[in-house]
């Protein structure tokens, strides 16, 4: 428009100027023309600016408030407005959804709705530029939503594992029947730097990172200081930021579509009207098992698996491209890797090693009685022990558990211990109910009626039983009372009452 009211000034304006802004607008020839003659009577060359609705913070507020239901929020903006608490008028519905789609992104309205992950799911991530092998590694634990048998119980595994950024290549993982912890951790991590295991081929070596989400196995110091003894830093990243480490959550979202799914008892299998299984008595994998069949599926990932991120290779065949050199960690300095001491000094007796009230021998120790050694051990793993020279710090050897409990006696501890949890277990249940109120369902603003009532019988009886029961606690059964006072043992002579005090005590005396 400013430049069709500067020709316009100088008498240059011609119906082809127009007609040529029209088409590059989208607009017909008669609306350009009628802005023309607006601005010329008006004076102005810029859109006249309408009043509209405008979505403020008490706005943002309230649509908060009502979970982002923008017909509530209607209603309470005219209720106000009728109590004389906001403005006078109030845009119609219609208007104040196209405010809300104008003055918020999708995003927020998602998160005023939904919350901060839904938020999240309209964000844009971009993705690190291309990188080497080894160059960062990062890791996860992943609870494995399938039921398999280990010995007689079901449990639910999880799997600790680390991935290549690069290559999308798994380099090493571990399984365990229960939340895991830093021995899991590091049992994946000797796996992944070694090259020489048959499941993970010739991937692994050192990293120059491993990037993790604030797990606290990850980041004991077992770990770090296992890691840290390679100069290999662990980065961690903030929490809830899972698109900071893509490469291992599409690995946990790629198990779970790829290989779980296929099992039997995986929880997350469609469901009947009710919530009911297809089949819920399916039998369950045996541990064993279903430790084959995932180290299978990781080798299918590593050497079948084509990624288009990948040009249509396999994980390792991307890897075996990239020509980056890999340092190589030798055996020999993986004797110490992830092990734990307390740095105290044990001798070598005719009995072993004493270490944690327990002893510990093996075949090279013959001849060795009385040397001085440190021990060191794998976290959680009591059967076996590694033994140093606490002056060279030269490992002399692994020594076992001497007195171990047959499988019997392991048995029948384990079902004792297992006996004594679900009787507190079902004693706590029983405290729970005793404790527990129920009330009247209500269809007007009043208090609820408390349902289950007593008997005045019934109060009595139970305070009774209670009473009996906390004398019962206090009673001392190796007490014996005293035997009565015989008659001719002395009594304590009671003292003399005392003597009212006179007016005449109080005198004031000359000192003697």
């Amino acid at each position: 428009m400013p430049r069709l009211l500067e020709l316009d000034g100088r008498g240059e304006l011609t119906a082809e100027h127009v007609r040529l802004v029209a088409v590059s607008v989208g607009r017909s020839e008669r609306t350009v023309w009628r802005w023309l003659s607006a601005a010329r009577s008006e004076g102005r060359a810029e859109r006249k600016a309408v009043a509209q609705f405008v979505v403020t913070a008490e706005v943002r507020r309230l649509l908060a408030f009502y979970g982002g239901n923008a017909s509530r929020l209607h209603e309470e903006l005219a209720r106000r407005a009728a109590e004389g608490q906001g403005p006078g008028s109030v845009p119609s519905l219609s208007t104040l959804h196209r405010a809300l789609r104008r003055d918020l992104t999708r995003g927020e309205r998602a998160g005023l709705r939904s919350g901060e992950v839904a938020r999240r799911a309209h964000d844009v991530f971009g993705k690190r530029p291309p990188s080497h092998r080894n160059a960062a590694w990062e890791g996860d634990h992943k609870h494995l939503a399938v039921e398999v048998d280990l010995e007689g119980e079901l449990v639910t595994p999880w799997v600790t594992w680390f991935i290549d950024c690069a290559h999308n290549v798994i380099t090493g993982a571990s399984v365990t029947a229960h939340a895991p912890s830093r021995d899991g951790v590091l049992a994946a991590l000797r796996v992944a730097l070694v090259r020489d295991e048959a499941v993970f081929g010739p991937v692994g070596g050192l990293p120059g990172q491993v990037r993790i989400d604030r797990g606290k196995e990850f980041l004991c110091e077992a770990v770090t200081g296992a890691l840290g003894t390679f100069a290999v830093p662990v980065v961690d990243l903030p929490a809830w930021t899972p698109y900071l480490k893509g490469s291992i959550e599409a690995l946990n979202d790629s198990v779970e579509k790829m290989f779980l799914v296929t099992l039997p008892r995986y929880r997350h299998r469609q469901r009947l009207p009710g919530g009911r299984l297809a089949d819920p008595d399916a039998p369950a994998l045996p541990f064993d098992a279903f430790i084959t069949k995932l180290l299978e599926w990781v080798h299918w990932w590593n050497t079948a698996h084509l990624s288009p991120a990948l040009g249509g290779r396999t994980p390792l065949q991307s890897w075996q491209a990239d020509p980056t050199p890999i340092t190589d960690v030798p055996r020999e300095a993986l004797i110490g890797f992830g092990l734990e001491g307390d740095g105290r000094i044990r001798m070598i007796s005719t009995s072993g090693v004493r270490f944690r009230r327990r002893d510990y021998i093996a075949d090279w120790m013959v001849g060795c009685a009385g040397d001085p050694v440190t021990v060191r051990r794998l976290p959680h793993h009591d059967e076996e022990i590694e033994v140093f020279d606490p002056a060279s710090g030269r490992h002399l050897g692994r020594a076992f558990l001497a007195d171990t409990a047959d499988v019997e006696q392991f048995a029948a501890v384990q079902s004792a211990r297992t006996s004594a949890a679900r009787r507190l277990r079902a004693d706590l249940k029983a405290a729970e109910k005793l404790r527990r109120k129920r009330f009247e369902a209500v269809t007007t603003a009043k208090v609820p009626k408390q349902l289950n009532t007593l008997t005045a019988e019934e109060a009595d009886a139970e305070l009774r039983a209670a009473d009996q029961r906390g004398l019962r606690e206090l009673a001392r059964p190796d007490y014996i009372p005293h035997a009565p006072v015989p008659d001719t043992w002395a009594r304590p002579v009671p003292p003399p009452p005392r003597k009212a005090a006179s007016a005449n005590d109080h005198k004031e005396t000359d000192p003697p």
